[in-house]
């Protein structure tokens, strides 16, 4: 599993106006079944997005197709981890890591 960390690295404007797209890219991973949660940080400098376990090559080509990365309005850092223990209702997030 992956942690997505996004800030945002031009004004606001320039995010919202590539908002509808960007939740469009989303939208797709989720049908995909790539993502698992998504959302803004509070304050909002940025978001998160957890991913399933899939491979680091194949996250950094989903990555790419995101309209904030595109337009270069967002850094991205990628956290992989295993997640070992979770609570009663998550247990579909313990797989084996994925092979980067």
């Amino acid at each position: 599993m992956y942690i997505v960390n996004l800030t945002y690295i031009k004004p606001l404007e320039n995010i919202d106006a590539l908002l509808e797209e960007h939740v469009e890219f989303l939208t797709r991973q989720y049908e995909k079944g790539i993502f698992v949660a998504s959302g803004r940080k509070v304050p909002r400098t940025g978001g998160i997005i957890l991913v399933r376990n899939i491979s680091l090559a194949e996250l950094e080509e989903v990555l790419a197709e995101d309209p904030f990365n595109i337009n270069k309005v967002a850094n991205y850092e990628v956290t992989q981890f295993i997640p070992t223990m979770m609570a009663a209702g998550f247990e579909g997030l313990k797989d084996e890591p994925a092979q980067s």
